[in-house]
């Protein structure tokens, strides 16, 4: 347990109130960028916290805690400093819509009629900066907590809740309330199956760009679509988490996943201020909702690594998303196993596919669990292991398959299709012994294979898979443009052969295939660019006269027939075959930017080497323009800090395709966590327990 701060050892966090009497700070505001922890303005904490809706029987974790500063601002004065009160109480209400008690309100013990030792009260302490001043000055504020905690709870009656968590500070009774909703469930399960596309960081402007680089254009007309194009339903997504209105992929996968908004980095939990990355409250993912209601089969694909946040927030909780090693242990066996003291009676038991990279975290060493040899493990499990596209295609679909593809991140499509000698001197075989992994499936050859083993195993009990084209937000951050774009051309085709399959396997009418993002990035296309021209420039200013804005931005290269080029021009081609360029080097390019990135250099060429590295290192220690790469290019400042290297999330909506039973409902501007509640509405996953 964590020493309490006290008075008397608080010689250096109490330089806080001469900084924060300096800058005239009264209290601090719900907008500041160091928060004493997220979604608590207050000195009573409760999560789940206020404006968070369940789904009926959905299970979940409380969490309370009592704040009391040492210092700063909110500490106030007098003999009950950095005391926080071990008597508060708590207890929850059902209330009229609009705010009549129907109720009173009953003590947590009695309402959740909680047993054994649950609610045992916990002491820790913990220090944040209070805003950038603060952190300059290397100035901290101390917190003593009290805390209590009840696991694996759940509300089963529609309507709306109040919850009140009661405690005294500074001698003042206090009381922080938390509105809850849970949801009127669906009665009638609509889907029999869920197909559910994650296009990690996927953006219209990006699908707009993908379009116009593999579908030929003759007068402003498309002579062939993409699949997104042809969905039945159109939507879009705001992506805010509960502590930032700019997200990343874990705590959006767990809006995705749960229907419950939490914090960065965060994975099937809500955040608490506690040292145990494992013992914060867990929400129920929609995979466990669906193996714990239907028994039907669960699948996971992912180019990422395997243990990465979007493929492990479904089957796994922390507020870390680091904890790699972990997400695979809790992902084969369950959260008790990993924590055996914070309980957790629901679990994926072990998603029946999981396809992707990530082979550290499964090679016994320094990158597994404990040393474990992964591979075994799961063997033990009663799983197939693959290692390569060949052993894919030899799947018994009637059992479990692991398939680890690479070491890391798998293969960008460009570099498996059309760069092919980027693949050589990687020393990343999934078996770990120093080759390379020549031989790596692609995203639609993982799908439709999970497809396959799903459906054999689902024994008429329907089943959920989700599947992630990650690089295309991997690639969007090294600003490779073209590898992110080719990841999302790979989406796109994975959909329509998705669809193709299920149509000839005599499913379609049943699964519901939904396609979106988990956020955005600031990236659009502006113009065009001769490439040849901006080479042949001495100076940067020369240089960008090579971009053409509006009528001078020309039309696609990408599309036009090798054989009509100019025999002097550079060409790398594409794969033949419809749904991706022709060739990813054309002389007439087009011209791209992005809204947050550092310093580099831009020339609008494929990196034929691979992918982008667009910042190194500079002599202040701050990251400056790689200057190895775009050589011919030109120098564009950066908008972000300079310790950071690539580039970050946007605040955009994102779009969502839907098609299938239950589509109509995926129409319309809504909340991430909405997207939780349609799925399992198709399903009728939401029932008392």
């Amino acid at each position: 347990m964590a020493t309490t701060i006290t008075k008397a050892n608080t010689k250096l966090l109490s330089l806080l109130l001469l900084l924060a009497t300096s800058l005239t700070l009264p209290n601090l505001v719900s907008a500041q960028t160091f928060q004493r922890l997220g979604a608590c303005p207050t000195l009573g904490c409760i999560f789940p916290p206020d404006q968070t809706d369940f789904l009926a029987g959905q299970l979940f974790d409380l969490r309370l805690e009592v704040h009391a500063p040492v210092n700063g601002t909110e500490a106030g004065t007098g003999a009950g400093v950095g005391v926080p009160d071990e008597g508060f109480s708590f207890c929850v209400a059902k209330v009229q819509e609009g705010g009549g008690k129907t109720g009173e309100c009953v003590d947590v013990g009695k309402y959740f009629k909680v047993k054994g030792d649950a609610g045992a009260l916990e002491k820790w302490s913990f220090t944040y900066y209070e805003d950038l001043f603060a952190r300059d000055a290397g100035t901290l504020t101390g917190v003593n907590v009290a805390a209590k905690a009840y696991r694996a709870l759940s509300l089963n009656d529609p309507g709306h809740y109040q919850a009140k968590l009661s405690y005294t500070s500074g001698g003042v009774k206090q009381n922080t309330v938390a509105n809850w909703i849970v949801r009127e469930p669906a009665k009638k399960r609509k889907a029999k199956n869920v197909l559910f596309f994650i296009g990690d960081g996927m953006t219209q402007p990006m699908i707009t760009a993908s379009r116009l680089i593999a579908h030929k254009s003759i007068n402003g007309k498309y002579q062939t679509l993409m699949q997104l194009d042809q969905m039945e339903a159109l939507g879009l997504q705001m992506t805010h988490s509960i502590d930032s209105f700019i997200t990343d992929s874990a705590n959006s996968a767990t809006a995705l996943y749960t229907g419950k908004k939490s914090g960065v980095n965060a994975l099937g939990v809500w955040v608490d201020s506690s040292k145990d990355v494992f013992d914060d409250p867990k929400v129920e993912t929609i995979a466990e909702l669906f193996r714990r209601r239907t028994g039907g089969p669960v699948g996971i694909v992912s180019t990422a690594y395997i243990a990465d946040a979007t493929p492990g927030a479904l089957c796994s909780h922390t507020r870390d998303r680091s904890q790699s090693a972990s997400v695979v242990f809790e992902t084969l066996y369950n959260a008790t196993s990993l924590t055996p003291k914070y309980d957790w009676p629901t679990s994926c038991k072990g998603p029946d596919v999981l396809f992707g990279g990530g082979a550290e975290q499964f090679i016994a060493g320094a990158g597994s669990y404990n040393g474990t040899d992964f591979y075994k493990a799961f063997e033990k499990e009663g799983y197939q292991v693959v290692y390569d596209n060949t052993q894919l295609k030899t799947v018994d679909g009637k059992k479990k398959a692991l398939g680890i593809f690479s070491v890391g991140n798998m293969a960008k499509w460009v570099d498996r299709n059309v760069l092919t000698e980027n693949l050589k001197g990687q020393k990343n075989s999934p078996t770990g012994d120093g080759s390379d992994a020549l031989d790596q499936p692609g995203l639609k050859d993982m799908t439709l294979k999970a497809i396959d083993v799903l459906q054999k195993r689902s024994a008429g009990k329907g089943w959920f898979m989700m599947s992630e084209a990650a690089s295309i937000d991997k690639m969007m951050h090294a600003m490779d443009y073209d590898r992110a774009l080719g990841e999302l051309l790979e989406l796109d085709d994975t959909v329509r052969a998705s669809i193709e399959h299920l149509e000839k396997i005599g499913e379609l009418d049943n699964t519901l295939i939904v396609v979106t993002a988990d956020h955005g990035h600031g990236f659009d296309v502006f113009g065009g660019a001769d490439t040849k021209y901006l080479a042949a420039q001495t100076t940067d200013r020369k240089k960008r006269g090579a971009v053409g804005t509006y009528r001078n931005s020309g039309l696609s290269g990408y599309t036009v027939a090798p054989d009509s080029l100019p025999n002097n021009q550079s060409v790398v081609y594409g794969a033949q075959g419809p749904n991706f360029p022709v060739q990813w080097s054309p002389r007439y390019a087009y011209a791209a930017g992005f809204g947050a990135s550092p310093d580099h250099r831009e020339s609008y060429t494929i990196n034929e080497k691979g992918p982008r590295t667009p910042a190194t290192k500079g002599d202040d220690g701050g990251y400056v323009a790689n200057p190895a790469e775009h050589t011919h290019g030109f120098s564009v400042s950066g908008t972000i800090p300079i310790d950071e290297s690539q580039g970050v999330h946007s605040l955009q909506d994102v779009p969502v395709y839907a098609k299938g039973p239950g589509a109509e409902t995926f129409r319309g501007v809504y909340n991430s966590v909405d997207i939780f509640f349609k799925i399992a509405d198709a399903l009728a996953l939401g029932k008392a327990n």
